[in-house]
């Protein structure tokens, strides 16, 4: 492991990709932008040393590129955990950028993303980052093995927040409910 790049070394290492054209509708405008849908939004590196089982723990380093989608900066697909008892650490290394958490009746809100900083996310919170500046915001992630994920529910009611460039800064804009 190499703490300051978000580099997982070895052959148990398992990397994903995720891609514009794989997220596309998770965007207001993103039908209109005119990015290739190949474009490489974040990746992530993880190790699952005693699998995808209760009581294993997950070790895993997101790299989650700078960049927009019409004025929506670039963002994780977001997610509840399967097993709602289920909690996260993210703790970032380098870049800059917002994790947006979410309860299950819509309330939203944004923690600023800086190297250092440790977020504990309740096993109950949907969960988000968006990269904010203009390098790749780094962060590693602990969790359950089992913890499994729910994206039907976001896709279904979308997250509380959007966070769009406006006058050259981020703008936080809530969602109707």
């Amino acid at each position: 492991m190499v703490w300051d790049s978000g580099r997982l070394q070895g052959e148990s290492v398992s990397t994903s990709r995720k891609t514009l054209g794989q997220v596309r509708g998770l965007y207001l405008h993103g039908s209109a932008s005119t990015l290739d849908d190949d474009t490489v939004l974040y990746t992530v590196e993880w190790l699952a040393p005693g699998g995808l089982t209760e009581g294993s723990l997950l070790w895993g380093c997101t790299h989650l590129n700078p960049g927009r989608v019409g004025d929506e900066y670039f963002m994780t697909h977001g997610h509840y955990h399967a097993i709602s008892s289920r909690a996260e650490y993210y703790l970032p290394v380098s870049g800059s950028g917002v994790l947006l958490r979410m309860e299950r009746d819509g309330r939203t809100w944004a923690e600023e993303m800086i190297a250092g900083k440790v977020h504990y996310i309740d096993g109950r919170h949907a969960h988000r980052v968006v990269n904010t500046g203009l390098e790749p915001l780094i962060f590693w992630a602990c969790w359950p093995g089992d913890a499994g994920y729910d994206y039907a529910s976001i896709a279904e009611t979308g997250f509380g927040l959007r966070v769009v460039e406006h006058d050259g800064k981020p703008l936080w804009i809530e969602k109707a409910r």
